[in-house]
Order: C-alpha cells, then structure tokens, then sequence
C-alpha cells in the first residue's frame, strides 16, 4: 500500500538559498528558549548524584542512602535496581508479574515556566495536566490520576489556573486526587505530577540504527496567540482525546513500535534529539517530510519546528512495521510520517528531500555536547529529570 499523505513544512526548494534557509533554522533551534531549557537537565541530574559518571549500576545513591541494608535488599531497593533507563519526564519501576498485575509504575512530573502562569493561566493550568498526560502515553501507559502543586499571591490569581486543570481533568478523564496550595507567595506557579501504569513499555534507549523515526501530530488545531502553542485540545471532543491517547499503549501493546518521546517544548527536532541522546544513536531528518498544518506560510517554519502540538510524538519504528504504525494512526485521522532513518553515531542532521543536491547539514552532536545527558558512563543510564 502506497503511504498515506500527509500535510507537511512548505519545502525548502522554494527557497532562493535553499541551504541558507536551513542553516538559519539550524541556528535558530540551537538558540532557543526550548533547546535552552532541556540542556539544563544533565546540570541537575549530575547535581542529585554527582557520582553517577562512576557509580555502578544498582540503586542511586539517594536510595542507598536511605538505609544501607534496606536499599541492598529491600523490594523497592529491588524495584529501582531493576529500572528501565528512561529519556522521559517519566520513572518507570517494574511491578511483580501477577495475574492481574505486573508491568511497570509510571510517575511523570511537569512545573511550567513562569511567564506562562502568568501570561495565560487558564492554559496553563489546562496544558500541565496535558502534557503529563503526553509523557504517560509515550512510555505506552495509561494515566491513573494527578496531583498538583500551585503557588498564587491570593485566592483570586489561583482560580483560572484551577479552572484550567480542572477543565483538563473533565476532558481527559483523569481525576485530580490532591496536592498543595500557597496562596501567600509573590508570584504564580504550577507543577503537576502524574502517576501511570504501562503493560508494555516504550523506552526511550531503545531506538536502533536502521530504524524509520516516524513523527505522528494532530494537526485538527489552531495556534494560540503569538505564544508556539498548537492548540489541539480544547475544542476537541473529549472522547476523541481519550481514545487518541489510548493509541500509544496500544502501539506499545502491538509490539509496533521500539521508542517514543513525546514532543515538548524543545519541539519536534529538540524532543528527537533527546530520544537519540538516550539512545546513543544519531539520524537524519528531512524537513520537508515533517508533519505540518496545511497552508503553513514558509516564514512560520521556524514557529511550528518549535511548537508545543497538544498531541504529538516521534517515534522510532523497525522498518517492517512503518506501514501498520501509519495505518494505526491514519484510522484516527491523526498525521503520521516516516521522517528520517535511525543512524550509528550520536549526531542529528537535517536534510530537506526536495533539495536532493543539498547536503544534511549538523543540528547537533551529543558526542561533542552533551543535550540531556551528564558526559561520561551516566550517559548511558537513566537521567534523573526530562
């Protein structure tokens, strides 16, 4: 069966300068407030366990703090020792096989940015709900229930981000079980943190070289305001979002699909960047094959590159199954496309298909700098944040 189309950026080879113009992207992603954002997270996890370069593998050095003798032998000591390394805002701890249960716990947590409170609180307490939702569902899990944390100068401020988290919750289906409130502090903000459960685990060190990264988005939204927000969520029924979700874990389920990372605020490159990191393998992404909405004007490439889509996630699938992954998809009228090849080495390159002449051009090399992951033998395990 031929590929389903798709939407996808305006091609580079309307460009004057073709290589110009993706250059400047390149640029102008490395640059950004996103990118910026994420490479942030390796200083904090060395900061929780500055011996992790050297540490042998087991339980982390917060654990066995705990109580030498209860971490060594102890069932959540037991639990952690046998971790899955993930690249994701999400722990995951494997469970006893039983009938009814096994599989791995989920916890996945997200504080927003302050100027986002701020600017747009109603949204803001709608996305932190949603996009720990987008971190449970790229792990291949399913949300069991959150808990939040809001700090407000009074009572009044704390509303629309209330009302947005609430609103989240209905729609999503997703109960709000508790959490903490300041209504005393000087400024507003908000953390949400979530907790899932996986019966087959989508890893994000486990993309191989040789495999397609596919990238799958709902482009049935509109942009918010000036802000790189592609709101495809809250003027969507809400069993459509429930049953969009419910796609992942059963990609998972399927055995379809080897790695997922959701897309975040480092966009689509810097959220494929962070799943070749985790995995110790590089690629090369054509632009021009990149899901887009249609009619997206060229000066807005750099705008949708870093946008935060509602839904959206890259994926890294065996070749043999591209076709059933776009087929899963395509059945729910969400856009998915085959958009780069998995490599040997760390870097990430980008190509634009419709310039063939032109060659990939360097967006990032993790064996030179390092984007989520400490330098050294950490790298290879599981980094304490994402």
């Amino acid at each position: 069966m031929p590929p389903i189309p798709v939407p996808t950026l305006p091609p580079l080879a309307g460009e004057i300068q073709p290589a110009r113009a993706l250059a400047a992207l390149a640029e102008a992603l490395r640059a950004s407030r996103g990118f910026a954002h994420k490479t942030d997270i390796a200083a904090v996890r060395a900061a929780l366990d500055p011996a992790a370069a050297d540490a042998p593998a087991g339980p982390p050095a917060w654990a066995r703090a705990l109580d030498p003798a209860w971490a060594a032998t102890g069932p959540l000591a037991a639990g952690l020792a046998a971790a899955v390394p993930n690249g994701d805002d999400t722990a995951a701890v494997p469970l006893p096989a039983s009938p009814g249960g096994g599989g791995h716990l989920l916890f996945a947590i997200e504080g927003l940015v302050e100027d986002f409170v701020a600017r747009d609180p109603w949204f803001a307490g709608y996305s932190a709900l949603m996009v720990n939702l987008s971190d449970i569902a790229a792990m291949g899990g399913r949300a069991i229930g959150v808990v939040d944390a809001i700090w407000a100068p009074d009572a009044e401020a704390a509303v629309p981000v209330l009302a947005g988290l609430a609103a989240a919750a209905a729609r999503y289906g997703v109960p709000v079980l508790g959490g903490h409130s300041n209504l005393r502090a000087a400024h507003g903000q908000l953390a949400v943190a979530v907790l899932g459960h996986a019966r087959a685990l989508l890893s994000s060190f486990e993309a191989r070289p040789g495999d397609r990264l596919m990238v799958v988005v709902d482009l049935r939204g509109a942009w918010r305001g000036e802000a790189p927000y592609w709101n495809a969520s809250t003027q969507a029924p809400p069993e459509r979002l429930r049953a969009d979700l419910a796609l992942l874990p059963a990609l998972a389920e399927a055995g379809l699909c080897r790695a997922a990372k959701d897309i975040s605020m480092a966009g689509v490159l810097g959220s494929t960047l962070m799943l070749l990191e985790a995995s110790g393998v590089g690629a090369t992404v054509d632009l021009d094959a990149l899901p887009a909405p249609p009619g997206l004007a060229p000066a807005e490439r750099l705008r949708w590159l870093q946008a935060f889509p509602s839904y959206g996630f890259v994926l890294s699938v065996a070749p043999d199954r591209v076709e059933a992954v776009q087929q899963h998809f395509a059945a729910a009228r969400l856009a998915c496309a085959a958009v780069g090849t998995v490599e040997a080495g760390r870097a990430l390159r980008l190509a634009a298909g419709s310039v063939p002449e032109l060659a990939p051009i360097l967006l990032w090399d993790a064996a030179m700098q390092s984007f989520i992951l400490p330098p050294g033998p950490a790298a290879d395990r599981e980094p304490a944040h994402g």
